[in-house]
């Protein structure tokens, strides 16, 4: 498959997520009042993610990649991004650069979606395919033009991070599994109220 292929893919999934939280909120969701994006964009259903991003990936998490990472507090998802989704249903977005080497980045997003949201976002990963076992809950995993992207659901979140530091699944690893392990002791908290 052709890189561009490949992109085409990942682009199709990322429209079938806004797609899908769009159909969920229409059945029945959240708030009143979405934030701007992509023209009409869909109402918010997301519940808001209260870990903080020094809670989802301590600074030890990243010590993995051999370099000293600090948040960059001035990225902005890219517009049609699933971060960008991600933001707009009041989830968190964390970034972080390279201290030595701005264009080395990592970007986090987690979002508390409706059940129907995620299991629509999990077919349209599971048709897109690269499905990754390891990451203890259902995860999938795609690299394009460089840029490793990992999507892993621990219910009721939806965790997708990026980076070209991710030029396989093990990669991300120690990101999916920091924030896996951040967002399960308070998935009670969060969800009752």
């Amino acid at each position: 498959m052709t890189s561009r292929s490949r992109a085409r893919a990942i682009t199709a999934a990322t429209l079938a997520v806004a797609a899908s939280i769009a159909l969920a909120a229409c059945s029945g969701g959240g708030g009143t009042h979405a934030t701007a994006s992509a023209s009409a964009g869909p109402a918010v259903i997301g519940k808001p993610v209260t870990q903080t991003c020094n809670q989802l990936v301590p600074a030890g998490a990243l010590a993995v990649y051999g370099k000293t990472f600090v948040p960059d507090t001035a990225s902005t998802p890219a517009k049609g991004s699933p971060a960008a989704v991600i933001a707009a249903q009041r989830g968190r977005v964390c970034s972080w650069r390279a201290a030595d080497d701005a264009t080395v980045t990592i970007t986090l997003a987690v979002a508390h979606l409706p059940e129907k949201s995620l299991t629509n976002l999990k077919d349209a990963l599971f048709q897109r395919g690269g499905s990754v076992p390891t990451y203890r809950v259902e995860g999938y995993f795609s690299l394009t033009d460089g840029v490793g992207r990992a999507d892993a659901f621990a219910d009721p979140y939806w965790i997708t991070t990026s980076s070209t530091l991710f030029t396989e699944p093990g990669g991300a690893q120690p990101v999916v599994d920091a924030a896996r392990a951040a967002l399960g002791p308070s998935t009670t908290a969060t969800t009752a109220g």
